[in-house]
Formats: structure tokens, sequence, C-alpha cells
């Protein structure tokens, strides 16, 4: 099982973090050892201050494939779920001042909570899906797939010319705007569609 993350997706949150708008998806990777499933806690690392909450829509695959056209993309998943791309922010900004990769940023131990799924069969329109982000009840981050740059059929057709999409594979596909620094105490809800699939603690 490998997480695959896309960066750069909505427009707003490029303009926040004063980055450059993507002429293609930004792909990075996560290990399997960033998943936090089952509401568990994360524990904030030593290694930053600056740890970024990104809520994101997450799709679960569901069966193998690679040079896979955008649509044909919809076979390929049956679950949607909500998870949040933790970011060292302190660290990526770091590495990208000196050039270098930036996985320890993004890639730690625990960076990727992931909440439970819903089935695409209770989904009405896959470009036109609202998430949100509480923290400590106070609305953080909210999105809706129609402010997408790629969409996840483009997403699905992108990476799969580069990785071999397995089943159980999750594709992280880019967050809001909203994103900001977690504090331990803090505790973070996340909703599609006003339900809500994730709910746990920093600590």
């Amino acid at each position: 099982m490998k997480i695959i993350a896309i960066g750069r997706n909505y427009a707003e949150h490029i303009e926040e973090l004063k980055n450059e708008r993507p002429t293609a998806p930004v792909v990075f990777l996560k290990p399997d050892t960033a998943l936090l499933k089952n509401n568990m806690p994360f524990f904030h690392p030593d290694f930053s201050e600056n740890i970024h909450h990104e809520v994101e829509l997450v799709l679960k695959i569901n069966k193998e494939g690679k040079y896979i056209k955008r649509e044909f993309a919809h076979r390929y998943f049956e679950e949607i779920g909500i998870g949040i791309d933790f970011t060292a922010r302190d660290l990526q900004d770091q590495c990208k001042a000196k050039g270098l990769p930036w996985e320890i940023a993004k890639a730690f131990n625990g960076s990727a909570p992931v909440g439970e799924f819903l089935s695409t069969s209770e989904i009405k329109d896959f470009n036109d899906l609202n998430f949100h982000l509480l923290i400590n009840g106070e609305l953080r981050q909210k999105g809706n797939t129609s402010m997408m740059l790629f969409d996840f059929a483009v997403i699905i057709e992108y990476v799969s010319q580069f990785f071999t999409l397995k089943k159980g594979d999750l594709i992280f596909t880019g967050t809001p705007a909203g994103v900001g620094k977690v504090n331990i105490g803090d505790r973070l809800e996340a909703f599609i569609e006003g339900q809500k699939l994730l709910d746990f603690e920093v600590k």
C-alpha cells in the first residue's frame, strides 16, 4: 500500500502559500508508516514547531491499473474518504530554500490521518462535493471539488503514468485554503457533506 498525494490543487491555497500555479498535478508520496487510522491521536513531533493541517479528500483504489485514461478513472475507486496531510512547514521551507527534496516535511510518521470512507454510490456528483475541517469546534477549512485545478479523473490518469496503482492505495487530492498550525490539545473533525468521518486529537 502506498499513499500518493497531490499538492497545489486549489487556487486559493496556492495563493496563500505564494506558490507557482502548476500546469500538471504536483505529486509526492508518503510511506505506509505515515498512515494514521481509527481516529488514533496524532503525536506532535519534536522536530517541528510549525505542523500545518491540510484537509483533503482521499480516493481508495480498488484494483490494479496503469496508464489509465481519464474516461475510465471512475472504475478504479469505489470509496471516497477524508484525511489530513500534516506538513512540517518549517522543515519544508528550509528544504525548499536549499533546493532539497522535502519528504521529511510531508512523509513523517503519522502524517496522514485518514477517516472513514463513503461509497461512491452515495455521492451524486464528484465535481460538486463539499468537505470541511473543524478545529476545536471552529471552521478552519472548507472546500468543494469544483474548485480543484485537476479533478479526480485527471489525477488518476496522470499519476498512473508513473506509478502502477494497486488495490488499497490512497490518493490525497489536494487541500483548499485555510491551512494553519496545530497545537497539542487540538481536536480535529473532518466532514464530507456534513457527515463526520474523522475525529482525533493532537497530543
